[in-house]
């Protein structure tokens, strides 16, 4: 294990990471359920009355399938203009495919959350395409068979170079081994599951450089952590990392395309809201740890048309 580069075991001593982002910052922040336009204008009001930095948000998680182009275009055009970096959540996904009903019973869902046969992959590819026309350039992978052909689209610019993909919670890994994986198949950043522990944070820093995007309040259905105050030591250990805000019962109760925009307007306020406490914890028990100004150079924004 050590000689491919993989702790032996996990970093029990909880090392300080030496990597940062490239404007040498530790942590950044990342809102998660951006669902619509109008969300998107009420968490930019949010941030803006609560003087807290967004550098980057997880939009569409019930699916850019659900929103109309000239949604996605003004989507596109704000997050540009706020300099905020956008992950958009591809429409096709396993439960749409109506012959992939195993994932509705216990056992099914250990099977993975894998997309089903190529006509699947080229649906998710579609979307995608559909969202590269509306001006994003980032995107949401849980397969790692998809993320490699992504991988080889982006080297051969059939999508565009600057292209980022993050590979999300749902695809399970929680080890240095799977980050590793994960990165050599070209992902620029990688959600691990949301209950790992310090030493396994620390573990998986020292097997890559990507950022890792780490839920500081998960939604109860995943476990319900709210690990505030633990915010200072996983910056220090898995620096450079995203410190990620999605509360609320359960994904496919709140991401639901029938839950009203009305509603998601004001759960956008929470997460703000939650993301400035724990940005005034930061600064207040860990000063030392740097985050972004607005903008930073390396994040990659939408190129709205």
């Amino acid at each position: 294990m050590e000689k491919q580069g993989i702790p032996g075991r996990d970093l029990y001593d909880l090392p300080t990471s030496d990597k940062t982002f490239p404007d040498g910052a530790n942590f950044r922040i990342e809102i998660a359920g951006v669902e619509r336009a109008t969300t998107m204008e009420a968490m930019v009001n949010e941030a803006r009355k609560r003087g807290v930095e967004i550098h980057r948000a997880i939009a569409t998680v019930g699916g850019s399938t659900f929103c109309d182009f000239q949604e996605l275009k003004a989507m596109a055009q704000m997050a540009y203009e706020e300099k905020i970096e956008v992950i958009v959540s591809v429409g096709h996904r396993k439960a749409w495919d109506p012959g992939s009903k195993e994932a509705s019973n216990p056992e099914g869902i250990m099977q993975g959350f894998r997309l089903r046969g190529s006509d699947n992959i080229s649906y998710w590819i579609a979307d995608m395409m559909r969202n590269i026309e509306a001006g994003f350039r980032g995107f949401l992978v849980y397969d790692e068979g998809l993320l490699s052909i992504l991988k080889k689209m982006r080297e051969e610019s059939f999508i565009p170079k600057e292209t980022i993909f993050k590979f999300s919670v749902f695809g399970g890994h929680c080890s240095a081994a799977g980050a590793k994986l994960i990165e050599t198949l070209g992902a620029n950043t990688m959600n691990p599951s949301s209950d790992v522990s310090l030493p396994i944070l620390a573990s998986i820093r020292k097997a890559v450089k990507m950022p890792l995007d780490i839920y500081v309040i998960i939604v109860d259905s995943f476990g319900g952590m709210f690990r505030a105050y633990e915010a200072p030591e996983i910056a220090r250990v898995a620096s450079p990392c995203y410190f990620k805000f999605e509360p609320g019962t359960s994904e496919t109760e709140i991401y639901k395309p029938w839950i009203s925009e009305a509603w998601h307007r004001e759960f956008i306020k929470e997460k703000v809201k939650i993301a400035s406490i724990v940005s005034e914890i930061m600064q207040k028990h860990a000063p030392y740890l740097k985050t972004s100004g607005r903008g930073a150079p390396d994040l990659v924004l939408p190129y709205p048309t």
